[in-house]
């Protein structure tokens, strides 16, 4: 593992220390069912039935079916990538504790590098990495994804998974560029504001407060992909599909206290859960 540390503001700072000291029961617990530790969301229709389970096993049913949804959202990630083939290399910018390169690796059997703020997030994850064998073909790093240092060109894709609202696009979206072959591939998925409701609602900005970061405009997006040689080929919404996971979370024993902003923004539009993939030319 890589421990360059290449963080140059105290926002920075506070991104990793905020994520070193994490251990929200909403993200391990998900991520304990089948060892693919996720911090993103879930898209798709529910089991309701799991509300009903007995009061004993009741709590293991929903955190399995909201895995399910969340598994579903990286499943969905991971197809957009391709095709890609297994001495491929991919780039994962904002990895967590690492569920998306191991997915992308299960789905292609490339190679990933996963970067994160976080010693304790990219321990985590070499560590699941190495439980599972693939050590040797998806590394996770303590970097900046606005300024890896890693090989130029390199990268047949890359993504970022809710993670473009602590950076700003412009830099981000250089360095996807430069680690980008030709004609690779870029996906995102990720909540931005709508600009036909103006500016941030009071619900977005609930959530900025809860994840100390600051919620794109969704125009910003299409405008700095553009002017950084990266040409959308898909967009996808995502608000409909990913509202019964809020849905359910919140009648469930992981709520968080943030449920209701994020419904309330969905449900009333001010909020958007977009899938954007974008060819490198």
């Amino acid at each position: 593992m890589s421990t360059q540390d290449t963080r140059t503001t105290r926002y920075q700072d506070s991104i990793a220390a905020y994520w070193n000291a994490e251990k929200n029961p909403v993200n391990l617990l998900l991520g304990d069912v089948d060892g693919l530790y996720h911090h993103h969301y879930g898209i798709g229709d529910p089991d309701w039935s799991v509300l009903d389970t007995p009061a004993e096993g009741r709590d293991e049913a929903v955190i399995k079916e909201l895995h399910r949804l969340e598994q579903a959202q990286a499943d969905l990630l991971a197809h957009h990538l391709g095709p890609l083939l297994p001495g491929d290399k991919v780039f994962d910018a904002g990895c967590g504790r690492g569920g998306g390169s191991i997915v992308a690796n299960l789905h292609y059997g490339c190679s990933a590098d996963g970067v994160t703020l976080s010693s304790e997030q990219a321990a985590f994850a070499n560590e699941q990495a190495r439980k599972r064998g693939v050590d040797d073909k998806v590394r996770y790093h303590v970097k900046n994804m606005l300024d890896t240092g890693l090989e130029t060109g390199a990268y047949a894709a890359s993504w970022n998974n809710e993670s473009t609202m602590y950076v700003e696009l412009g830099l981000l979206f250089a360095e996807h560029a430069r680690l980008l072959r030709r004609g690779g591939r870029y996906v995102t998925i990720t909540g931005c504001y709508n600009d036909a409701y103006g500016l941030p609602s009071r619900a977005v900005s609930l959530i900025n407060a809860h994840y100390i970061c600051d919620i794109h405009p969704r125009s910003t997006y299409f405008r700095e992909l553009a002017a950084n040689r990266l040409v959308p080929n898909t967009v996808i919404d995502l608000t409909a599909a990913t509202i019964p996971y809020w849905e359910m979370r919140a009648k469930s024993s992981l709520v968080t206290g943030i449920e209701d902003a994020f419904l309330d923004a969905y449900k009333g539009g001010s909020f958007q859960y977009l899938l954007i993939a974008a060819d490198r030319v």
